[in-house]
């Protein structure tokens, strides 16, 4: 399922499904807005953004109401993550699921939002996004964030990054599959129990904040998809930004994970994750990975009608 593409004048619906927007976040987020109605958008803020009745954001409930609101409100053609955080897999039992299928529209976040966005194309089929978080589109210090969310909601281009991105390739290989995925930390956790993801053929994309997971801590969570048959199911693997101070990327901590054990293609890439400038990556749509190509992975369907 895949939603219609923005058009100039159209309305955006600000929600907050992880950290509530606080003071130290009010200057950027009153820019962004600033930029968005500048360039003819409309928008409208859920009620509960600036929430923090437990002294650490929202609850749940509250989360979850702007969200269901947002796609059951007929003026609005794409819901925006204002921010990352945490928690916003505390709304999985509370989004009316049945409600997005009947009104299926963008969704975009990244970081925690990874398991919202994950999850509601799990449970509903609807293509979500991986960008550029609501705030941070006028923190960034290029044009480039701006230009990928205009290229990606309103032209529907199918371009991944830009033709000077370069690509890593840690493993070779060719794989198609539908690609899944975000924050590794989070994707980690969404392999398991009641609220998880299917990710037999998958191809994932992964990135990490190196602030929030040193190397051990992604080991961890490398090791976690391991023992849970993630790698033996998946077909491929995109790996994203991640700075750590030591010098330790995500490729090395995956490859001594996995060693020479799995034979499915491995690149990376410094174009998204917790790093700046973003690519808007559709979740749900099928893309193909190879090495030997100049462009190494494309999208090969479109993400919005």
């Amino acid at each position: 399922m895949i939603p219609a593409r923005l058009q100039k004048g159209d309305t955006l619906g600000i929600i907050a499904p992880s950290d509530s927007v606080t003071e130290k976040n009010l200057e950027e987020f009153n820019n962004s807005i600033l930029l968005m109605e500048g360039s003819g958008y409309k928008l409208k803020i859920g009620k509960n953004v600036f929430a923090n009745p437990t002294g650490y954001g929202a609850t749940a409930e509250q989360k979850a109401e702007d969200l269901n609101r947002m796609f059951a409100d007929d003026e609005v053609k794409m819901v925006w993550c204002a921010k990352g955080g945490f928690n916003s897999n505390s709304i999985f039992d509370l989004i009316d699921y049945e409600l997005v299928k009947r009104n299926p529209k963008i969704l975009c976040g990244y970081s925690d939002t990874t398991a919202i966005a994950n999850m509601i194309y799990e449970k509903t089929g609807l293509v979500t996004f991986s960008g550029q978080t609501f705030k941070g589109l006028s923190a960034c210090e290029t044009e480039y964030c701006y230009k990928e969310i205009i290229k990606r909601f309103q032209d529907g281009s199918l371009e991944l990054g830009t033709k000077d991105d370069e690509y890593r390739v840690i493993n070779p290989g060719q794989a198609e599959g539908i690609m899944i995925g975000g924050n590794l930390s989070i994707m980690s956790n969404l392999i398991t129990g009641k609220y998880n993801v299917d990710v037999t053929d998958k191809i994932l994309f992964l990135e990490e904040f190196w602030l929030e997971s040193p190397p051990e801590a992604v080991s961890s969570y490398f090791y976690r998809m391991k023992q849970n048959d993630v790698f033996s199911k998946i077909k491929g693997i995109w790996l994203g930004g991640y700075e750590h101070e030591s010098g330790i990327t995500l490729a090395q901590v995956l490859k001594d994970t996995i060693g020479n054990e799995y034979n499915f293609p491995i690149i990376q890439s410094d174009n998204f994750g917790h790093i700046d400038p973003k690519t808007v990556i559709p979740i749900g749509v099928k893309v193909r990975i190879d090495t030997d190509d100049k462009v190494k992975i494309k999208l090969l369907e479109k993400c919005v009608n």
